[in-house]
């Protein structure tokens, strides 16, 4: 059975020729099509991309790129009935498909079947972590989520509705595994390799720097405004455990806060906030090893790059020989046929561009001057509650600021 191998891309560059490779490779065996979700890439991902044949779906603006935005519009362009979800810095194993495939015509009750993720880059804590944690949804069996994506069907994600929520920052892999796990269905983890990733080897601080701009840390929050009223909410409640960290920054928040609000000498408090905070660092530090030198390393000054593995090779490349090659290479016009999306699923449509396309009775010619209809994103009553959450935001922190004088 064919298989649409959805590649989710934002500013992809270094890896992003050796992913498409590796998923035209694999699909040698079982036959389908390549699709690049795009979330609005400014370098040269689409550029790329379009060298292969591969079919290159791109948000436009007033759409903001987000974790959940990118599965969703690869998904709505999608034609095969069984759906392969991967990031943009992985590749995709020769004969997993196949594999995958096997064990879902065996188990009708499966929704989504994956392996495991290898962590090809490590210095930084977070992935080191995920290679040594022994979470649950990392097991081998019957688990919970698909983290790093995996082989889904698509009679099971049309079942439950979408594939994934395009307002949600981060946790869209949890979000569609509780849906699929309440309407009854299985996700599975097979004892064999899945992808090979090369993550990002940014220090542990710069990470979080990046997640709270692009706005990962919010998932949480999103996820369970999303739950709220659905069957399923009792149940996320209970499986998500960030849900017992987030509790306890709060409440540290609140007892700063506190601190500030209550104690006379104001530089006194503070310095008990940040006494408090310097001894969970330190803390942390003799535990890991690693935060100490990640925090040194965070200083201005100090950088490291993500090698990634060259186009047509599993090597890492040089990340200077790859710069050096980009910038030789002649800039190509980009193609400006634009389609709109559509998603029967119930989610308001996306707006969203084709730069390239593969062959196909639901392609269009590339240079074809074919222009979308006109329509916004959202309604005016939705930019109107933003602009009055903003302003209730704005008033609340010059309230504390008034306060903490």
């Amino acid at each position: 059975m064919a298989v649409s191998v959805i590649i989710k891309t934002l500013n992809e560059e270094k890896c992003i020729a050796a992913t498409i490779e590796s998923a035209l490779k694999a699909l040698e065996t079982v036959g389908g099509e390549v699709i690049v979700a795009d979330s609005g890439s400014s370098d040269r991902t689409i550029e790329i991309a379009s060298r292969y044949p591969v079919v290159i779906a791109q948000i436009s603006p007033p759409a903001r790129p987000s974790c959940g935005i990118g599965p969703q519009l690869g998904f709505q362009y999608s034609r095969h009935e069984h759906i392969c979800l991967l990031d943009g810095d992985m590749l995709l194993d020769d004969d997993f498909l196949e594999v995958a495939e096997a064990f879902l015509a065996d188990d009708p009750e499966v929704a989504g079947v994956t392996g495991h993720v290898q962590e090809m880059l490590t210095s930084n804590l977070e992935f080191a972590r995920r290679v040594t944690r022994n979470a649950p949804e990392n097991r081998i069996g019957a688990i919970d989520r698909m983290n790093g994506g995996g082989l889904y069907r698509r009679a099971a994600i049309e079942a439950v509705g979408y594939l994934s929520d395009r307002n949600l920052h981060g946790y869209e892999e949890f979000d569609l595994g509780i849906r699929l796990r309440s309407a009854g269905w299985k996700l599975h983890r097979l004892d064999r390799r899945f992808v090979r990733h090369f993550g990002h080897t940014e220090n542990s601080y710069r990470l979080l720097v990046r997640r709270w701009k692009s706005k990962y840390l919010f998932g949480i929050g999103e996820l369970l405004r999303a739950s709220i009223g659905q069957p399923y909410f009792l149940q996320l409640m209970r499986e998500l455990p960030e849900l017992k960290l987030w509790a306890l920054v709060y409440l540290w928040w609140a007892a700063s806060l506190g601190l500030l609000l209550v104690m006379p000498s104001k530089a006194l408090a503070l310095g008990i906030v940040l006494a408090i905070l310097a001894g969970v660092v330190g803390l942390m530090s003799l535990r890991k090893g690693d935060l100490a030198w990640d925090f040194i390393r965070s200083l201005p000054g100090s950088s490291m790059r993500r090698r990634c593995p060259s186009a047509s090779s599993g090597r890492a490349a040089s990340p200077m020989r790859r710069s050096r090659a980009s910038c030789s290479e002649p800039r190509r016009e980009r193609a400006k046929p634009v389609r709109r999306g559509s998603d029967a699923s119930g989610i308001r449509p996306v707006r969203t561009r084709i730069r390239s396309v593969a062959s196909g009775a639901r392609s269009f010619a590339r240079g074809s001057q074919r222009q979308p209809a006109r329509f916004r994103l959202f309604p005016a009553e939705y930019h109107d509650r933003r602009r009055a959450s903003s302003r209730r935001r704005r008033q609340w922190r010059a309230r504390i600021r008034a306060l903490a004088r």
